[in-house]
């Protein structure tokens, strides 16, 4: 599990799940309090952090920029008590999206000064895949046919002073019909283009961390395979 706090990875493993071959710049283990001299640059890994070290880490994510830091990895015996703690710290909000393809490009959306892809949060009884359909559809006007789900990602944000984790389910999706599409406006969306694939990955730049995550496992697992 991969989430993305003030966009900076935070991911959880189990020791089972933890690659030898990836090296850290900084390793923590059994913490009860973070060190004051802590240097927040590059990859750090904590080793069986306390409640206590994950709520001050989360803190300091989410209300300073750490401009040098690349990635944050929890590792633990237990993977589900973390989880489970890091949720029980936010509200939980559910939404689903697509990466739609027209032959060789792929929908990209221009939203609030980044470029994106479409999504939205449940309507009361949806299930993912109806979810990312009809969400896709609305925004982009463009009709889809639904294919495999891609992944998941989470990110954290802050709403009315109550701090938010949401969940979003990802599809791969085929345009049926794009003859009337256009952005919806009310959305806060300004342009949607069809790219190429390197072209969307330029755009990507200008794009959220989780956004960039979630066209590589696309690349991986629908393009190249």
């Amino acid at each position: 599990m991969k989430i993305f706090v003030n966009d900076k990875p935070v991911e959880l493993l189990s020791y089972e799940e933890l690659d030898p071959a990836k090296s850290f710049d900084y390793t923590f283990s059994n913490l009860e309090e973070l060190p004051l001299d802590i240097h927040w640059e590059e990859d750090i890994l904590f080793r069986e952090p306390s409640h206590d070290i994950i709520i001050r880490l989360l803190y300091l994510l989410r209300t300073r920029k750490m401009k040098e830091l690349d990635s944050i990895t929890l590792v633990t015996k237990d993977k589900k008590a973390l989880k489970d703690f890091i949720k029980s710290r936010f509200s939980i909000i559910k939404a689903a999206g697509g990466v739609v393809s027209k032959k060789d490009k792929v929908l990209m959306i221009f939203r609030l000064g980044k470029w994106d892809f479409p999504k939205g949060k449940f309507d009361k009884g949806e299930t993912p895949e109806e979810c990312a359909k009809r969400e896709v559809e609305e925004e982009t006007n463009v009709r889809v046919k639904l294919g495999p789900h891609i992944c998941n990602t989470w990110h954290t944000y802050t709403q009315n002073r109550k701090s938010i984790l949401k969940k979003t389910y990802w599809f791969a999706m085929d345009s049926v019909n794009d003859s009337s599409m256009k952005p919806q406006a009310e959305e806060g969306i300004d342009d949607i283009v069809w790219l190429s694939e390197a072209d969307a990955k330029t755009a990507l730049i200008n794009s959220y961390p989780s956004m960039r995550y979630l066209f590589k496992h696309y690349l991986k697992n629908h393009i190249k395979s």
